[in-house]
């Protein structure tokens, strides 16, 4: 979900902790012909393909298709389980 960075600690099985990222407006963007990673601001959801529902209501999961104001981008990361909002720049998005 977009807004403020909110972070979640999760006590799972083994008495392990687990962070949960539960809202993020900004993404760490990685683009393949650089190499370079930088933060990016997130303006909106534009697919999900793991549900239709969670791109009407904004979820952010593995494989999302971010606008950014880098342009569009592919999420890497699985938020929920890492904690970290990652992602790869998709080639067909030109820098505007």
């Amino acid at each position: 979900m977009q807004g403020p960075e909110e972070r979640r600690l999760e006590r799972v099985r083994g008495g392990n902790f687990k962070v949960r990222l539960k809202a993020s407006e900004t993404v760490q963007v990685s683009d393949p012909k650089t190499g370079k990673t930088v933060k990016a601001s997130i303006l909106r959801v534009v697919r999900n393909p793991a549900n239709i529902e969670y791109s009407r209501r904004g979820v952010i999961t593995r494989g999302t298709i971010l606008e950014t104001d880098l342009g569009l981008v592919r999420v890497t990361s699985r938020p929920s389980q890492n904690g970290v909002l990652n992602a790869v720049l998709l080639e067909s998005s030109g820098s505007s």
